[in-house]
Order: C-alpha cells, then structure tokens, then sequence
C-alpha cells in the first residue's frame, strides 16, 4: 500500500489540549474542503520531503508515493533517538487515506494523534480501535462557505469515551450566532468535550479576532460548555513546522 505523503518531520504539537508535546509528523497530501484561512500546501507532491534527524531541521527528498513501511521505518528512526508523546497524523485530510494509516498502525506501534475536519464519519468509524488522540476541527460557514453541522454531529457521536477535543479556528469575520451553533452541538453530543478556541493565523486576507471579541466569544461558549481555552498557534510563533 502507498500513498502520497507531503512531509516526515520532528517537532512540537502547536495546537490544542497538547500543545508543547513532541511529536513525529506525518502529513498527507489531499482535502475534501477548502478553508479560507488554510495556509498547509496540501496538493500532492512528487517528492515527500523527510527529516533526516529529529529536530535538526535537515530534509531529503523521496519519491511519492511512499509505501507503509518506509514510512513506518522513518517514523522509527525518530522515536528511537528521541522520546516523542505520539505520531501526528496531519494533512490535508488524513483520514481520506484511512486504509493507509490502518495498514501504518500496525507497524509504528506507536499512539497516533489524528488531526482532523471532522467531515469523514465513515472512515473515522474505521480507525476508532487504532486512534488513541483526536484532535477534531469544526468548520464554521464562514470559513468554510457552507455549513457541515450534520456531518460533524455525526463525527462527534463516534469520541464519545475517546481522548478528544474540539478546535474552532476564529477570525474578526466569525460571527457569534454560528460559533454559539457549534457550541450547543457539542453540548448535545458530548456535554463535556473541551473546545479550544484558535484565533486564525492571518492569511488569505483573514484578520485575527481583536482581544475583546476573542474574550467575548470564550465568555459565550463558556455558558454552555465547562472548559473553553483560548489557544494560538504556538509553532508559527517559533517559526516551526
């Protein structure tokens, strides 16, 4: 089995409930949305480019698509020298190549962290037994340009009992009628999932939430939901991947 793979490297997670967590990352080509605040380069690649050592920031190419093994070889290769919490599993979409990273569970034997749209119900249903983390997006019309409230819905009903959190990336632009929407599905779904608000990384013309709206946005969803955090992109603070 083979797949086109972006990226193979070393760092730290940047987002989210484990934020600061070293982690090997994996990043699969491909979307099945397109947000306007996305800055990943996600089209396939002829070349996978791959750290060479773990933090050394030092890369060498590979032809796509690359087989289960040799990336599970590499991945190796990562968490032997150094301890890392978990396998990033990134995109793009990863879980549009969900046969894939079943295949590559077996091998790594390692916990994967799956960051996610939290569109794929179907193939997330698939890999429930070999996910340990979730990291799931929702996607608010205004990024997005449509709404996906079922599919999220049915995305969210399958982490029940998993180690899951929700993102929501927010911008000047997000409007509070549908982030308080996204609010009350989580609640309906699972009352006591932590929800991370993200302010967007300014790109594609997308400007950051100004303090008082970011702090007015947590104060809303903290209404309904008993853990609200305001986290940033912690890596492209540090100019990491």
């Amino acid at each position: 089995m083979e797949e086109n793979i972006l990226e193979i490297f070393s760092s730290i997670q940047g987002e989210g409930k484990y934020i600061g967590a070293r982690q090997a990352f994996i990043r699969f080509a491909d979307c099945n949305i397109r947000c306007r605040f996305c800055d990943t380069k996600f089209q396939p690649a002829d070349c996978c480019q791959i750290e060479t050592l773990p933090g050394t920031g030092v890369y060498e190419k590979l032809p796509n698509p690359l087989s289960v093994k040799e990336v599970a070889k590499r991945i190796r290769a990562f968490v032997k020298p150094v301890q890392h919490h978990s396998i990033s599993l990134t995109g793009g979409e990863p879980l549009l190549h969900a046969g894939f990273i079943r295949a590559l569970a077996s091998e790594v034997k390692a916990p994967l962290f799956l960051e996610t749209n939290g569109t794929l119900y179907e193939e997330m249903e698939r890999l429930l037994d070999v996910v340990t983390y979730v990291s799931m997006d929702i996607k608010l019309p205004s990024s997005t340009g449509k709404p996906l409230w079922e599919a999220h819905e049915r995305f969210l009903r399958l982490l029940r009992g998993h180690d899951a959190y929700v993102k929501i990336v927010v911008a000047e632009n997000t409007e509070e009628e549908e982030l308080q929407q996204a609010v009350q599905l989580i609640a309906n779904t699972i009352p006591q999932m932590l929800l991370v608000l993200q302010p967007v990384t300014p790109f594609g013309g997308l400007r950051a939430p100004s303090a008082g709206k970011l702090l007015r946005l947590q104060a809303q969803a903290a209404r309904t939901l008993p853990e609200v955090r305001v986290i940033p992109q912690a890596h492209r603070m540090m100019g990491l991947l």
